[in-house]
């Protein structure tokens, strides 16, 4: 490719360019369950740009091109939710999510009030099961959500000072 991927904070300006990535990446997950009615494909432009506004949001460009997002909030019990991380197609299967599933998590380790890091995803998601477990997470409920669809919460707790070197 001859250029690097950079991961930065994504601001308003990036919010059409994650939504028009979110409903690429989100195509593959729709086909899975059979269920294209599924939240990331029926966002609104103006509720990801509220959702960005209440949360953390990062991007990875490669170049100018919007290639990855990963978005997540904290809540009231000092947990770091983490949602919506989506990698292009042709950028899959190279480190990026994993990258930046460990930016958005750097981003809340220096928050002392974080307790842990929860995200979920579909059971049948293999690719996305194996990342997150990857990167020490494990399951911590399941909820049954339609017929074809099981969502899987993952979490693992905060180490403090884990994040130190990159904060």
């Amino acid at each position: 490719m001859g250029m690097s991927v950079t991961i930065s904070a994504a601001g308003e300006h990036d919010a059409e360019h994650i939504l028009k990535l979110q409903y690429l990446c989100y195509q593959s997950e729709a086909e899975l369950y059979g269920d294209y009615g599924i939240e990331p494909l029926t966002q609104t432009l103006a509720d990801l740009r509220e959702e960005i506004s209440q949360g953390h949001a990062l991007v990875a460009r490669l170049g100018d091109e919007v290639v990855a997002s990963v978005r997540g909030r904290v809540d009231e019990s000092g947990t770091a939710r983490i949602a919506k991380l989506i990698v292009h197609p042709r950028m899959q299967r190279h480190g990026l999510g994993g990258r930046l599933l460990d930016a958005i998590e750097a981003r809340f380790a220096s928050d002392p009030d974080i307790k842990r890091f929860q995200l979920f995803t579909g059971h049948r998601s293999e690719s996305n099961l194996r990342l997150y477990r990857s990167r020490g997470y494990v399951p911590v409920s399941t909820e049954h959500v339609g017929p074809r669809l099981t969502l899987v919460t993952l979490e693992k707790e905060q180490t403090p000072g884990a994040f130190a070197a990159s904060a």
